[in-house]
């Protein structure tokens, strides 16, 4: 029978492997953390927009609201009115309200959208800048650890 010679692997070549598998784990550990904390703020992000979405849909309800209810109010004074010249002035009034409300409801609606999405972008690039920062962290631990 042939016997499998014996050969002793040195202690400091166990040593170094240990501490080899010891640095890639963190590595692994810190890479995973940074990942997850990343996903984590990036899912508060989408929470955010779709908040944000939640009331631009709200608001877009009310300005309807108000749009179809000012168009009824036409609509009874005009049926109310004794002769055209005074439902022609109903008329001409509630075209200057309109335009004055449309443009009102449009400002309001831009100012909303235009914060919304900064705040998206805002947020999203916190998240990045989070989870590069703690990568390089991480790399730049790892390789002073190995050397």
């Amino acid at each position: 029978m042939t016997t499998t010679p014996n050969y002793e692997i040195p202690t400091e070549m166990r040593d170094f492997a240990e501490k080899s598998v010891e640095q890639a784990r963190k590595a692994f550990d810190s890479y995973i953390s940074a990942a997850r904390k990343t996903a984590d703020t990036i899912q508060g992000s989408a929470e955010v927009a779709r908040s944000n979405a939640q009331t631009l849909s709200s608001r877009s309800f009310a300005f309807a609201e108000q749009n179809v209810n000012a168009a009824f109010d036409l609509a009874q004074k005009l049926v109310r009115s004794r002769d055209v010249q005074e439902a022609m002035q109903h008329q001409a009034e509630f075209i200057r309200s309109q335009f004055a409300a449309i443009q009102s409801q449009a400002k309001e609606f831009g100012s909303m959208t235009q914060s919304a999405m900064q705040q998206g972008a805002e947020n999203a690039k916190a998240a990045m800048q989070q989870g590069v920062e703690t990568v390089k962290n991480t790399a730049n631990d790892v390789s002073h650890t190995a050397s």
